[in-house]
């Protein structure tokens, strides 16, 4: 009886099973690059501020839901203080 056009065989499933893993190992490498922000400790990022400099004055920094809320930042990975201090800090112009 010959085979169907549709009917999978061997040849077709051994190449699927070969590629899905690689594909899948290749899709979470691509996920973490992807995180092109740098980690709080790379920034020594503190939760309280350097003298008059804290996140909520950086440019970098992205509020929160109000002023007292954790917001994010542009450069630094995570939940961010709006009273922290990283070594990314640049003030407001």
């Amino acid at each position: 009886m010959p085979k169907q056009k549709n009917e999978p065989n061997r040849r077709t499933f051994l190449g699927t099973a070969l590629v899905l893993p690689a594909f899948a190992a290749i899709s979470q490498v691509a996920a973490r690059a992807d995180s092109s922000k740098a980690s709080q400790e790379s920034m020594h990022y503190q939760t309280t501020p350097n003298g008059s400099m804290q996140c909520s004055g950086c440019k970098f920094f992205n509020p929160g839901k109000d002023a007292s809320s954790d917001g994010t930042c542009q450069v630094v990975d995570g939940t961010i203080s709006p009273h922290g201090y990283c070594i990314a800090y640049s003030a407001k112009s």
